[in-house]
């Protein structure tokens, strides 16, 4: 059965834009664990727009399950990682002017600094997933870059707008799923999950975890963070 890693990302988002202490990213993350999280996801940005260092390193003390540091290739980043020491490191792409993560890490442009970033990280004692869109030229490329595993990004099967192209979309992932399992590659997914698209992934037994973060803090805010990852929980579950 795959698990579920909960994103606190936007417990902090909250926080940040009003100026203030509270809410808690850590508290959240107890609460998810509590919930039966496999693993709490953070992202820390280059412009530190909401998750901060101490955070990180709060997070680091009081993950009882196992805590996946999200960063990018950069040299700032990777002394983080390795004074931090996360369970797990996922190398995403990242510009300031996006809104939030928008796509897949290019391999093809940036696999020579991927590829040393994973090297470092992997010497530490520190696995590395690589965020990819699904697509296997760049499947093959991360394989090339001896990552542990791969996240596919579900975004646009997520977000489709029309029938077609979320079909479209769902084969692509199918497609990735199933190649990364192939080349012996840890195989996650998320981006845009909610508790309705997590429904189209039964069956789909390659995937062994599932990244997921503004639909359970979105409806965390209404039932509490608690209910929230039980009812993700449940579904996933069922698949």
């Amino acid at each position: 059965m795959a698990g579920l890693a909960v994103n606190v990302d936007h417990i902090a988002t909250l926080r940040e834009v009003r100026g203030v202490s509270y809410p808690d990213p850590v508290a959240a993350a107890v609460l998810a664990e509590l919930a039966g999280a496999d693993g709490i996801v953070v992202h820390l940005r280059d412009d530190r727009r909401h998750i901060q260092d101490r955070d990180v390193r709060i997070l680091r003390k009081v993950v009882q399950t196992k805590l996946i540091l999200e960063m990018a290739s950069t040299t700032g980043m990777l002394g983080i990682a390795l004074d931090i020491k996360p369970d797990l490191v996922t190398l995403v792409p990242e510009r300031r002017e996006e809104l939030t993560t928008e796509g897949g890490l290019d391999l093809v442009v940036h696999k020579t600094i991927v590829t040393e970033t994973i090297s470092t990280l992997q010497n530490s004692g520190i696995p590395v997933s690589i965020f990819i869109d699904p697509d296997p030229e760049q499947l093959k490329l991360a394989h090339q870059a001896n990552a542990n595993m791969v996240e596919i990004h579900t975004g646009a099967f997520c977000d489709a707008t029309t029938s077609k192209k979320r079909n479209h979309a769902f084969r692509k992932i199918v497609d990735a799923v199933k190649l990364a399992h192939k080349l012996r590659l840890g195989v996650n997914a998320g981006h845009g999950i909610c508790y309705k698209t997590i429904k189209a992934f039964k069956g789909l037994k390659e995937i062994d975890e599932f990244s997921i973060g503004h639909s359970i803090v979105s409806r965390a805010s209404l039932v509490g963070m608690e209910r929230a990852v039980r009812e993700m929980l449940a579904l996933v579950k069922e698949l």
